[in-house]
């Protein structure tokens, strides 16, 4: 048996979920809060005397948790990514590193500072700051 909204459900939850929706979602992209007011409003406004399917509703149910571990997934994948980037830096300093320059030349200088920020892992080399994803060259000095 199909899950359906009825018309009255349909702009209630459309009216409900525009601000909230506008604001935590990216523009193709919908999050665990949004699929469980989904959710809960299928339920609030579904027919009495043809209620869901219960298989569909487990089918729901599991959909949310797969979603809510990848969200957890997801941050623990960026972690450790951020983890990497930072033990990478750890290892070249004290390093003769040759890295790209804005204007698409290339600089050399011993790695004297590795610093985290948001954006990845900032280098001090000489007198110059530079990014780690823009080394193309380690040596041994």
């Amino acid at each position: 048996m199909a899950n359906t909204i009825n018309p009255t459900a349909s702009t209630a939850l459309t009216a409900g979920l525009g601000a909230t929706a506008s604001t935590t979602t990216t523009a193709n992209s919908l999050g665990k809060d949004t699929f469980l007011k989904l959710l809960v409003a299928q339920l609030k406004y579904q027919d009495p005397l043809k209620p869901s399917d219960p298989q569909s509703f487990l089918a729901q149910t599991a959909q949310f948790t797969s979603v809510e571990k990848l969200e957890e997934l997801t941050a623990q994948m960026a972690a450790s990514a951020r983890t990497a980037s930072v033990s990478t830096a750890a290892g070249l300093l004290g390093r003769t590193v040759t890295f790209a320059l804005p204007d698409g030349t290339s600089a050399t200088g011993v790695v004297s500072s590795a610093q985290p920020t948001a954006d990845g892992v900032q280098l001090k080399v000489g007198t110059r700051q530079t990014t780690l994803d823009q080394v193309t060259d380690i040596q041994l000095t």
